[in-house]
């Protein structure tokens, strides 16, 4: 076995990748950089039926998009066929695997009947001493140990012990030539020489079928770690029933990269109380021993909490070009990026994604906003004309543009006009934003600026004029 460890993520590409896959990426990746090792990408599609380009597209997508960058690959099952086909001859040839001729028919009625005689259903060794050679259809069959113990020194649940007897001869390759799932990743990870193989625990009655065939191999066993499963808040295993459960549909309801790879880790991981880390903090801290033996519960509000939390602490600049796309999904022009740079400002405070902020922001988008019926009905009546008059008129000529400028020219225009302020805020609000809640008024006016701030209020004049004819 290499000095150097070498962790792997070995997804099929029948889908988008799931929040399960995605912590398991990322704790092979943290081991790796944690033990300055490396961490290897395999794609295994040899399921031609349900694999497609497509979906390796958007899992390679999603690990870069986690910053989940890998050393080697991606490398191919479908490209390796013939790497697998030499490695079952050669077990053919020494002895350690046979031909096998049993129909599916026959192979069924097999089960059928150990299942009704309360028996284990397992392959009964029918072709095992048969010494047959290879014809159409005939499929290939590991000559497992029938006697024995396999220990799997698990390094998250310690040594789990498996009788061989009840491990029968499972098929490598199939009759159409392709090997099967045990088999590959067995083959690759020798040839890629993986240490360390960190996989969700329903993988786990697969180990001790591997760990057999790494020693017919005579290859080295590399360590195992089986990491809990992820439970949804009814403790039944994370599906489509408790929400999204893929990276890319977190990407698109606005959540932060960081904010899922910090939330991911803390399924399953902990260190001490802490709850926010950065990506060179887990690095540093990540070990295997810190994983938890129980399931953990995916709870989407605590997500929610910790993308709030990061879209506050988010350096700017990124903040503006994470947000472009969202704010051009919906037709907007972000050319100006001083301009969308106060718009982020503005919203960062006050929202929880990424959507959500860029559906707020829209209205500092458009000059020629849609005014919520309520907030018209109420606000853009002919008893507040003179107030939203005075502020356009006055707006051009005010010298002090800041927060506190306006803020004392609202409250002297209030005093002047002899009304209580919310009088002249909130219709003012209305014309500048179409809506009754938006960030702070003067906010809004420093970021929209004197030019936008009088439009606004000369549409809002003639649209209470319209609404009075």
């Amino acid at each position: 076995m290499p000095e150097k460890i070498r962790t792997r993520f070995a997804p099929s590409p029948t889908g988008f990748l799931h929040i399960g896959g995605a912590r398991t990426a990322l704790f092979n990746w943290l081991y790796a950089r944690h033990n300055d090792g490396q961490f290897i990408l395999r794609i295994e599609d040899t399921d031609q039926v349900r694999s497609t380009a497509e979906s390796t597209g958007a899992i390679l997508n999603a690990l870069l998009w986690l910053g989940l960058n890998w050393d080697e690959g991606p490398f191919f099952q479908t490209e390796r066929g013939e790497i697998y086909r030499e490695a079952v001859e050669r077990f053919v040839d020494e002895g350690k695997a046979y031909y096998c001729i049993c129909t599916p028919e026959e192979l069924e009625e097999k089960r059928k009947r150990a299942l009704a005689e309360r028996r284990k259903p397992r392959y009964d060794g029918t072709c095992r001493e048969r010494d047959l050679a290879r014809t159409a259809g005939s499929a290939v069959r590991f000559r497992c140990p029938q006697a024995g113990i396999t220990i799997v020194n698990d390094l998250i649940r310690g040594p789990i012990s498996f009788n061989n007897e009840e491990l029968d001869d499972l098929v490598i390759e199939r009759c159409d030539g392709w090997p099967t799932y045990n088999f590959a990743v067995v083959v690759d990870d020798v040839q890629m020489d993986i240490t360390h193989v960190i996989r969700g625990d329903d993988h786990l009655s697969n180990t001790p079928r591997q760990i057999l065939l790494y020693e017919a191999m005579g290859a080295a066993v590399p360590q195992f770690a089986h990491v809990p499963m992820i439970l949804g808040a009814d403790k039944a295993r994370l599906s489509k029933r408790h929400g999204a459960t893929s990276v890319t549909a977190y990407r698109e309801m606005g959540y932060l990269p960081e904010a899922l790879v910090n939330y991911l880790v803390r399924l399953g991981w902990s260190h001490g109380d802490q709850e926010i880390f950065s990506k060179e903090e887990l690095i540093h801290l990540f070990t295997l021993e810190a994983v938890g033996k129980s399931a953990a519960v995916f709870n989407p509000e605590k997500l929610l909490w910790l993308n709030q939390r990061y879209i506050k602490t988010y350096p700017e600049e990124r903040l503006v070009d994470t947000m472009k796309p969202f704010w051009e999904m919906r037709g907007l022009d972000t050319s100006d990026r001083e301009f969308t740079g106060k718009i982020v400002a503005d919203l960062r405070g006050r929202v929880k994604t990424l959507t959500e902020m860029a559906d707020a922001g829209e209205f500092y988008f458009n000059d020629a906003i849609v005014y919520d019926s309520d907030a018209a009905e109420k606000f853009l009546k002919p008893e507040f004309t003179g107030h939203l008059r005075a502020v356009m008129e006055k707006v051009p000529l005010l010298q002090d543009y800041t927060k506190n400028g306006i803020e004392g020219f609202l409250r002297e225009l209030a005093e002047e006009r002899g009304v209580k302020l919310k009088s002249i805020a909130q219709p003012l609000r209305v014309a500048l934003t179409g809506k009754t809640v938006s960030p702070g008024i003067d906010e809004v006016m420093i970021t929209l600026g004197k030019e936008r701030v009088v439009k606004r209020l000369k549409r809002a004049l003639e649209h209470i004029e319209s609404q009075n004819l």
